[in-house]
């Protein structure tokens, strides 16, 4: 549904509702994104005055109506959210931690109290082009300014705390002084991996510069607390004739930034595993950092930041996302970020390093995250070689894959061969021939396996 129809359909139910008696509101997310000249497509509906057992007939014109939720539905109708305003009483621990009822009877500004930030708490009437704002969010906006709706109640939820990381780098706001400081203040050990995830990826995939919300979590100790590994890039030195910039906190976020800017046009996951790259890839070189010969060096770093990697997204829960392996992926992408370059400086390098490399990674966002890592500093560089690098491997056709094994089991089998260990030997035996180039096709596959029995019936 587009924006206009969503829109109409919006001004529809607020008509109707109007005719009964009650008020229909846009409120969140829309609202602000509309004052900043911003499109959104999410339109959230709140309505005042109508009880709940009135709303889901009220809807049914518009469409199928589905509730979502048990003591507190929000109704879903043609893609829209529909809702009464609701309290909400801290009743445990964690985001889940509420009792919440609707009552139709409540103010717009008792409903507004619950909010997050000023910003996501100004309403605006679709009937009347009217803005409702009793906590100044529009004010909020032209300072470009995150400040907590209620102090005293702010922290109930401790998401909001990643919510003012994401939303400051998002926007490119600033995060009032007091709000901050609450924000330093609350535990997050009640969130879910999934609720952190939630909000970390929004601040990798939706901000321009996601370097922002890194330096303000950093800030607030929440690095510290959900990203530790992160945590000994501060302050670790880098080599000044390669890393200008300074110390590998300050190159990774510049990285990550340049990942984002560079990679806008590859799908979410794939995406996602170029960003959480750009996150991890030097979380090896504070344990291998040393001074050797008069230079700043970090010998094996790539591998050193494998285990981090791993710490961190398991605290992440990140695996397989839309079918692709992003964890496997970053892994690769860590572990393997100085191949390109390596591989550009060698006198001769072999096909086969290619094939073999592209089972361990997906090449071209291997380059990717290379050629972010290589612009993501001051100074002046050259980053010819993952282009020279992607050329290659797209001219094997190993850009995305290793190439296909010729020898199947089923040939080994039809030549008389039991199941076995020994059928798995021959195979990975003759594929690594084809990794070389050596082999180039099914016969010749099936002519190196009887090579390679008839050498073993000698032996």
């Amino acid at each position: 549904m587009s924006q206009d129809t969503a829109l109409e359909l919006a001004r529809a139910i607020a008509e109707r509702v109007r005719d009964a008696g009650g008020r229909a509101l846009i409120v969140g997310g829309w609202v602000r994104d509309r004052l900043r000249g911003q499109s959104s497509k999410d339109i959230d509906l709140e309505v005042f005055g109508i009880g709940q057992d009135q709303l889901p007939p009220l809807l049914a014109p518009f469409g199928r109506v589905e509730a979502v939720g048990q003591s507190f539905p929000v109704y879903k109708v043609a893609g829209l959210d529909v809702a009464l305003p609701r309290r909400e009483s801290k009743s445990g621990r964690g985001h889940k931690g509420f009792d919440v009822t609707g009552d139709p009877t409540m103010t717009l500004e008792a409903a507004g109290r619950r909010r997050d930030f000023t910003v996501n708490a100004i309403a605006w009437d679709p009937l009347s082009d009217r803005y409702e704002d009793p906590f100044n969010g529009i004010a909020d906006l032209d300072r470009r300014l995150l400040k907590a709706v209620d102090a005293t109640t702010f922290g109930d939820d401790s998401l909001r705390v990643l919510r003012a990381i994401q939303f400051a780098a998002r926007f490119e706001f600033a995060l009032e002084e007091q709000t901050a400081a609450l924000c330093k203040s609350i535990a997050l050990d009640d969130l879910p991996a999934e609720r952190i995830w939630g909000e970390i990826e929004k601040l990798l995939l939706a901000a321009a510069r996601p370097s922002i919300g890194f330096a303000l979590a950093l800030e607030l100790g929440t690095v510290d607390r959900i990203l530790p590994e992160m945590r000994p890039l501060v302050g670790c030195v880098q080599e000044p004739e390669w890393h200008p910039e300074g110390d590998v906190w300050i190159h990774t976020l510049m990285v990550i930034d340049k990942a984002r800017a560079m990679n806008a046009d590859l799908g979410r996951p794939a995406l996602i595993a170029v960003m959480l790259g750009a996150v991890c890839h030097d979380l090896g070189k504070p344990a291998t950092t040393a001074f050797i010969d008069g230079r700043i060096r970090s010998l094996n770093h790539e591998e050193a930041g494998v285990a981090p990697t791993l710490s961190l997204l398991d605290r992440l829960n990140v695996h397989t996302i839309d079918g692709f392996d992003v964890r496997a992926q970053v892994v690769g992408l860590v572990a393997h970020h100085l191949k390109p370059g390596m591989l550009r400086k060698a006198e001769q390098v072999g096909d086969g390093a290619f094939r073999r490399l592209a089972q361990k990674v997906d090449l071209e966002l291997l380059a990717r995250l290379a050629r972010a890592d290589c612009l993501g500093r001051t100074g002046t560089f050259d980053c010819s070689a993952m282009d020279w690098f992607l050329e290659r491997a797209r001219a094997l056709g190993v850009e995305h894959r290793p190439p296909a094994p010729f020898l199947m089991g089923r040939h080994l089998l039809e030549l008389g061969l039991t199941p076995g260990p020994a059928v798995g030997e021959l195979l990975h035996r003759v594929y690594e021939r084809q990794l070389d180039g050596e082999v180039r096709g099914v016969e010749d596959a099936l002519a190196v396996a009887k090579q390679m029995l008839g050498a073993n019936s000698r032996d």
